[in-house]
């Protein structure tokens, strides 16, 4: 069974998460399964630092103190610490507890992505250990790669010293977040098997009967979830995540029909109308009988300010499917 964990390792429940799952794989209905653990990247503060700055001084921006509130609504900032710091000791993560900076994850994300490339789940789970130790027990600014570099080597991960001071990683990691955003992961840690979902830390006794359910999964061509994935973001209007995921697929099936339809979808929606027009012209030549395709070319002339051939598709467009009238 393949378990991934969606988690931010600059996120404490992440960490308490991890404990969790380990006591639910070590229980007795799992102790003899097997299990596969695989880390994939989760942004908590994507608008962090690349310059780490003190945690203290980053709970006095109104920002950082109304995002925290918001996490634990009916608790302060410091109150909701005291909290986690408990349960953290609880799961045995130890009394000193705490981030002592507000810090970048990019870097370590790449790092944990590397260990598995260049090693082995089992790497990167160590990697993931070591990365929220540094960062929730020994104290250190983790978006510093020096201290990154030594993390590497304490986990056995002696390539990854070398590694961090490349761009290796870095697009895969990007690619992976507009994945699990298209996968609708909001929550850091949340468990995927197969096409089933556990959001949040949550107990052991939970995590196993989730595990229980085992990992069917319906199998499809990686186009095809490509391509559903790249429709999922421009279904939460994120068109520029969606042009991204498309890439590829632009690169290699360019006459696809389907794939040059949400390609002009993202193009308009990120107001690339040029392009979207371009795109949308040669659509209706190859595909005459399309509708839609013409609705966007009308809509994107209309942006345009080309009313005059607008209106011939748009009239087109509703005649041929009276309901975009």
């Amino acid at each position: 069974m393949r378990i991934e964990i969606w988690a931010d390792v600059v996120c404490a429940w992440a960490y308490i998460g991890k404990r969790r799952l380990e006591k639910a794989l070590a229980g007795p209905a799992r102790a003899d399964a097997g299990a596969e653990v695989v880390w994939r990247p989760f942004r908590i503060d994507p608008t962090a630092p690349d310059q780490a700055i003190p945690i203290e001084e980053a709970y006095r921006d109104p920002l950082v103190d109304a995002a925290l509130r918001q996490c634990a609504p009916g608790l302060s900032p410091a109150e909701n610490r005291v909290r986690v710091s408990r349960i953290a000791a609880d799961e045995g993560l130890g009394l000193e507890w705490g981030a002592a900076w507000r810090a970048s994850s990019h870097d370590a994300h790449r790092l944990l992505h590397l260990a598995r490339e260049h090693g082995s789940a089992a790497l990167q789970n160590e990697v993931a250990e070591q990365v929220m130790k540094a960062h929730f027990i020994d104290g250190d600014d983790i978006s510093d790669r020096r201290r990154l570099k030594m993390v590497a080597i304490r986990s056995g991960f002696a390539e990854g010293e070398e590694l961090l001071d490349t761009d290796a990683g870095d697009r895969e990691v990007r690619e992976l977040l507009l994945i699990g955003k298209a996968r609708g992961i909001t929550t850091s840690p949340t468990i995927v098997v197969g096409d089933r979902a556990l959001a949040g830390a949550q107990p052991p006794e939970a995590i196993a009967d989730f595990l229980a359910g085992g990992d069917s999964k319906r199998e499809m061509p990686e186009e095809v979830q490509r391509l559903r994935w790249a429709e999922s973001l421009l279904g939460r209007h994120d068109p520029l995540g969606a042009l991204a995921l498309l890439k590829p697929l632009l690169d290699d099936h360019a006459d696809d029909l389907n794939v040059r339809r949400i390609a002009a979808r993202g193009y308009f929606h990120s107001a690339q109308l040029t392009r979207a027009r371009d795109l949308l012209e040669q659509l209706i030549i190859d595909a005459p009988d399309d509708s839609y395709a013409r609705l966007m070319l009308g809509r994107t002339l209309q942006r345009l300010g080309n009313e005059s051939q607008a209106s011939l598709h748009l009239k087109m467009a509703t005649a041929m499917t009276p309901e975009f009238a």
